[in-house]
């Protein structure tokens, strides 16, 4: 395969709906040459984060730590507070705990998830699971901005990167202003994929072939599968409207 057909395909936040996950990886067919790359969370509030963790582990994807993968990291190798424990497990650690069968997370699958980056720079797109904060210097930055900011990321005036486009998941595209569930949200410099491939009103979950800009999505409930190109897909967002809600 040549240069010109090889595709980088990004994808938005799996919460642990494994099927949903192999019926999008089907329509998308990765050939060797492809990159792929998760956006991270890929645990918690669906049904099957042990299994989403050990497919991605053992494949050649890449993948980001996510905010959900952070809780649980701290809650397993760190002195967590109760208060801590608890807002992990009510934000989809019940069901992560239950998909191992034992309710034991694998030593292997926690020291995979310790190794995670929390962003990756591919030239003219930077990835993160959530962002970045546009205050601060890139070099400042940490895991508290990679993996949890929304609202300060969202209301970008101009873009943090002259020349890369960032890719985030974490906040589900429907919550921005004017986005309807399963749009993709476009914003100064950024592009969020996430569209709630676990919540109700949603079910989507979405994968980007930058490279082509073409949007590929399984509604994980259905298993509805449709592609359509990248400009038909993102709406985009008025910083402005996003400040008003600060």
């Amino acid at each position: 395969m040549s240069a010109a057909h090889q595709r980088r395909i990004i994808i938005g936040d799996v919460h642990g709906h494994y099927d949903g996950l192999m019926i999008l990886l089907e329509a998308i067919a990765p050939g060797a040459a492809d990159e792929v790359y998760f956006l991270g969370d890929l645990i918690d509030r669906g049904p099957q984060s042990a299994q989403v963790v050990d497919f991605v582990k053992q494949s050649s994807y890449y993948c980001l730590l996510g905010n959900h993968e952070q809780m649980l990291l701290d809650v397993l190798t760190k002195r967590a507070s109760n208060q801590i424990r608890q807002a992990w497990l009510y934000s989809g650690g019940y069901e992560t705990l239950s998909s191992y069968k034992t309710a034991t997370i694998p030593r292997d699958h926690i020291e995979w998830l310790q190794t995670l980056p929390t962003h990756l720079d591919l030239g003219d797109i930077w990835l993160a699971h959530a962002g970045l904060d546009p205050r601060l210097p890139l070099e400042e930055q940490s895991v508290e901005q990679f993996c949890w900011v929304r609202q300060e990321f969202h209301s970008m005036k101009q873009p943090f990167f002259e020349n890369k486009l960032i890719i985030v998941g974490h906040t589900i595209t429907f919550t921005l202003p004017g986005v309807r569930p399963g749009e993709l949200a476009q914003g100064q410099g950024w592009l969020d994929i996430d569209t709630g491939a676990y919540h109700p009103r949603s079910g989507w979950l979405t994968a980007v072939d930058i490279n082509n800009q073409i949007v590929y999505q399984v509604d994980v409930y259905d298993k509805l599968v449709r592609t359509l190109p990248l400009s038909e897909a993102a709406i985009r967002i008025n910083p402005a409207q996003v400040l008003a809600r600060l």
